[in-house]
């Protein structure tokens, strides 16, 4: 039994990954407690388990409030501070088990794409405005002569554009040029937290956010 001066603190993320089925709450949640033993029991609580015949990957909303029922289920008189989201994701995501083979295959896959994909763009805003052209003319303004379509503008346009790509997305042969996230890396960030905000919201006006059994039989109420 908890001592009413004891107090845990809990910081949940805005989505939670887990590869099991039994999930503890220590398994969504990071907790501090001014009480050790307090702290150890509660790690080891059930919160959610996910039935085993869910493949794939399962999303469900949560609440703030379903962790604090269960804890009070098992100490009533525990004070408790949220630190973290007050509704969270839980994803579970079933290990699959993938060769590296088939990693590296869909990695290169993305890589052609992007990089042919870039090249094309670069290739049709270069033509739309017509820099071959331009750089035909600032040539014959300066030397009077016309140009071989070799010139030392066209090499320094182009070691310019290869510089500023690597300097602008930040990444270069597995390394970053410096501490601060790449371009990507922050779209990635605000596009997960753009579809986690939409889920959370979905489940809120369908009331799926609320708490059921600790343990569903179905699996129901996943996104």
């Amino acid at each position: 039994m908890a001592a009413e001066k004891d107090i845990l603190y809990i910081k949940l993320e805005q989505n939670v990954e887990v590869q099991k089925q039994d999930i503890t709450l220590a398994d969504i949640a990071r907790m501090e407690c001014t009480d050790a033993k307090v702290l150890n029991r509660l790690k080891t609580v059930k919160f959610y388990q996910i039935h085993p015949d869910k493949r794939g990957k399962f999303r469900k909303a949560f609440s703030v409030l379903d962790v604090i029922h269960t804890v009070h289920e098992q100490f009533p008189g525990l004070e408790i501070q949220n630190l973290g989201e007050c509704d969270f994701i839980l994803t579970y995501m079933k290990n699959a088990g993938n060769h590296p083979i088939w990693d590296w295959a869909k990695t290169a896959a993305v890589g052609t794409i992007i990089f042919f994909g870039a090249a094309f763009s670069i290739m049709a805003f270069n033509n739309d405005i017509s820099v071959t052209k331009l750089f035909a003319q600032i040539h014959e303004q300066i030397t009077g002569e016309e140009t071989d379509g070799y010139t030392v503008l066209e090499v320094s346009y182009s070691i310019g554009l290869s510089a500023g790509v690597l300097l602008f997305f930040n990444h270069f042969w597995g390394k970053k040029l410096t501490a601060d996230p790449t371009p990507i890396e922050v779209e990635m960030k605000m596009y997960e937290k753009d579809i986690n905000t939409a889920l959370i919201d979905e489940s809120s006006r369908g009331g799926k956010g609320k708490r059921g059994t600790k343990s569903s039989p179905d699996g129901s109420g996943g996104i």
